[in-house]
């Protein structure tokens, strides 16, 4: 099972209040008491999505916290990545170094195909898609997984006619 950890989770919270509530600049204090996450678990992400350049700090009286971007320009992708490290279905979808079984592993290209179908399918997901209504279909949250296996064998193999 997949499963990303409840400070992911609260994240996306946050950021949706954020865009929700469409508050320039946001203290954390005010993040707590609306989304119902502590304190410090609010600054303690806040000050990861800040590191990752999702948000910008404000320093001064009015001081708080802001999207640094758009949030149709924040990926899903980007807040895992953030709080979570890099995408990664299996070891060898990060590196091939962490596995053992690396050098005989025969479906180890596969696993990479699989694991680049699910960053891009979060990377096609923003923030601001996340604060619509759940049975909203998201335009282009198609992956052609095919083209991504053929971009695979192509880096790997400098096939340049691979079908």
């Amino acid at each position: 099972m997949l499963r990303l950890s409840k400070l992911t989770d609260y994240a996306t919270v946050i950021l949706c209040f954020m865009v929700m509530d469409r508050i320039k600049v946001v203290a954390s204090v005010e993040i707590a008491e609306a989304t119902g996450i502590s304190l410090p678990t609010v600054s303690k992400i806040l000050k990861i999505l800040v590191k990752s350049g999702v948000l910008n700090s404000v320093r001064g009286a009015r001081g708080g916290y802001r999207l640094a971007r758009a949030p149709e320009k924040i990926s899903v992708a980007e807040v895992i990545c953030a709080l979570e490290g890099p995408i990664a279905v299996t070891e060898c979808s990060i590196s091939d170094h962490n596995c053992e079984q690396s050098p005989k592993c025969s479906i180890r290209g596969n696993w990479t195909v699989i694991n680049t179908a699910i960053q891009s399918a979060l990377e096609s997901v923003s923030v601001a898609d996340l604060t619509q209504p759940g049975n909203v279909a998201i335009d282009g949250l198609k992956v052609p997984v095919e083209s991504l296996y053929r971009k695979r064998r192509q880096k790997e193999f400098g096939e340049s006619n691979v079908s």
